[in-house]
C-alpha cells in the first residue's frame, strides 16, 4: 500500500536528520539541523558538537522560512534582491524569514509536508547538508 500523509512524520524526521549529520561529518563541519513539519513546528533538531551557536536560530528559520514559503531559501535570495517581486521579504515575519541557501521544502503527492534547515558552513555546504536531508526519504 503507497505511504500517505499530510505531514512529515517522528520516523521522517529522524531519517533526515541523521542523512544530514553524516552529510556534515563528510565535510568536517559541525552544523545545526532543523526539520519542521506541514504546520511549520519543530519535529527534529539536532546541534553537532562545535556547532556555532548562531547556526541554531538560522537553521530553525531556514526550515520554517522554507515551510511557509513553500520555496527554498536559496531561491528566495534571488527573488529578494532589489528590483525583484520578493524584496525586503526578510523584514517580514519579526525579520525571521531567512533568504539564503539551508533551507528547502519537503513535498510529498504534491503538496509540501514539511522543511529541513541546515546552517554552519558556507551557503554551498548548507545546501548540500540539506540535500542530503531531503534525499533521505527517497531511500
Amino acid at each position: 500500500m503507497p505511504r500517505t500523509y499530510d505531514s512529515i512524520t517522528l520516523e521522517d524526521a529522524k531519517r533526515m536528520v541523521s542523512a544530514a549529520e553524516a552529510k556534515a561529518a563528510s565535510l568536517r563541519v559541525a552544523y545545526s539541523i532543523a526539520v519542521v513539519d506541514a504546520g511549520a513546528d519543530l519535529v527534529a533538531f539536532l546541534r553537532q558538537d562545535g556547532a556555532i551557536i548562531g547556526s541554531i536560530d538560522l537553521a530553525i528559520n531556514k526550515a520554517v522560512t522554507a515551510r511557509i514559503l513553500e520555496k527554498t531559501t536559496a531561491d528566495l535570495a534571488r527573488l529578494a534582491q532589489s528590483g525583484m517581486p520578493l524584496f525586503g521579504i526578510q523584514e517580514s515575519i519579526a525579520g525571521e524569514v531567512v533568504i539564503f541557501g539551508g533551507g528547502i521544502p519537503v513535498v510529498f503527492d504534491g503538496h509540501v509536508i514539511g522543511a529541513v534547515g541546515t546552517s554552519a558552513g558556507t551557503i554551498e555546504q548548507d545546501i548540500a547538508v540539506a540535500q542530503a536531508a531531503l534525499a533521505a526519504l527517497d531511500a
